[in-house]
């Protein structure tokens, strides 16, 4: 039997080291070319800044190799309780950085518990799934405990004013019931009401048309009544709670930041909430097949972009390292999702497994809205891309994530005798 530390998958680690990699190079051109003038002091550190984490992110990845399953699952509680705790503190003690109370100040370190809390939920989540081979209709109560669980600090999130984060936490309880075991009816009763949701912001007619075609289906498919109308009601309702807080329920500002992203060259938006996405836009047309070279794009060292070394820096790159550029991260991040996928499905206990389900769903999340997002198809909620932005919190957590699957994958013929 091979020791341990031979198991490593080191394509999947390479493949983090590569996402790293590029963002560094994007945080880079960002902060220190010929706009770097423009930026504020303490945004020209953030290089220096993110490579300080990235050391501390290789020393956690190395430290979490070290740990058993077993010490994973004995701990998922007691860190989910802890994250739960920072979360509170973080609303009643936090820093207010750009409308949203996300920073905890502990001492030196500014810390934004979110990012740690989702490696807590994901941990907790998988440890009660974990407890059955398989979650069905008929497993009601697992169900409604493993939702709780991630509902508890989505909730949290929001009293924080950090929407995009609460809605990665919300993802997640379709993506880990699904790999659960639950049955795909009841999976897309999740999906698809925020589907109409997304619809009802667009327009009425888009939001109608979304329910008849998911009713229908679910008829077609099931045959089942009860099913159908819950499938007509629960999208009813999304759609027209879309609609109606638009109109009767945000204020003028958040319907504005809402909407913009439907036309953001608006005369209405371009000067204020459709800035963001006007620039953007730009960079990234601009880009062309292979770009305008390192450090040579005009939106970005012109500084029109907003928070292009976090939120923005998928058009960074994409402006100056064009179509191949951007392909090549899209690339690099499907093969690291891929990879995941299959450490979970290689793991012999459900536990593993769940873990890796939801290490994917947290990537996934953020790389769908984040590019929805910087490429004008969703709206500026404030999500980083997973490795690339900058962000030190993000970073060690993502990491931390990506260890615990590597660290279970390795031990997998072990973990089966914590099993049934």
């Amino acid at each position: 039997m091979n020791a341990w530390y031979r198991n490593i998958d080191w394509l999947t680690v390479l493949s983090w080291l590569v996402l790293v990699g590029m963002g560094l190079v994007a945080i880079y051109s960002s902060t220190h070319g010929p706009g770097a003038e423009h930026l504020h002091a303490s945004v020209q550190q953030n290089f220096y800044r993110q490579l300080a984490w990235l050391v501390v992110a290789a020393g956690v990845l190395a430290g979490m190799l070290l740990l058993t399953p077993r010490t994973l699952m004995l701990g998922a509680y007691p860190l989910y309780g802890l994250t739960l705790v920072l979360l509170v503190a973080t609303i009643f003690m936090g820093r207010e950085v750009g409308g949203g109370t996300r920073w905890l100040a502990l001492g030196p370190i500014r810390l934004q518990a979110s990012e740690l809390a989702k490696v807590g939920t994901v941990l907790a989540v998988a440890r009660l799934l974990s407890d059955r081979r398989a979650v069905s209709a008929q497993h009601l109560g697992y169900v409604l405990r493993a939702a709780a669980l991630v509902a508890v600090p989505a909730v949290l999130v929001l009293l924080q004013n950090d929407t995009g984060t609460a809605l990665v936490f919300i993802g997640l309880i379709p993506i880990v019931l699904f790999w659960g075991g639950l049955p795909v009816s009841l999976i897309l009763l999740m999906l698809v009401p925020g589907l109409a949701l997304y619809a009802g912001l667009l327009s009425v007619w888009a939001a109608v048309a979304v329910v008849v075609i998911f009713t229908a289906g679910m008829w077609i498919g099931t045959r089942h009544r009860l099913l159908t109308l819950l499938a007509g009601g629960l999208t009813t309702a999304a759609g027209a709670i879309a609609s109606f807080a638009l109109v009767h329920v945000l204020r003028p500002h958040q319907v504005a930041r809402i909407i913009s992203f439907t036309n953001p060259e608006a005369e209405e938006f371009r000067q204020g909430v459709g800035f963001h996405l006007v620039q953007s836009k730009a960079a990234i047309g601009s880009g062309g097949i292979w770009g305008k070279g390192f450090m040579e794009g005009t939106q970005t060292q012109g500084a029109y972009i907003p928070e292009q070394s976090t939120d923005f820096v998928f058009s960074v790159i994409a402006e100056e390292f064009g179509l191949v550029g951007g392909g090549l991260v899209l690339i690099v991040m499907g093969f690291f999702l891929l990879r995941l996928i299959k450490l979970g499905a290689d793991s012999k206990h459900p536990f593993g497994s769940l873990v890796a389900a939801g290490a994917v769903g947290v990537y996934l999340i953020h790389t769908v809205i984040n590019l929805g997002m910087v490429m004008g198809m969703m709206p500026v909620v404030g999500l980083p891309l997973p490795f690339l932005s900058y962000g030190g919190s993000a970073l060690v957590s993502y990491t931390l994530l990506l260890a615990i699957v590597v660290s279970i994958h390795m031990r997998r013929d072990s973990l089966s005798i914590y099993g049934y």
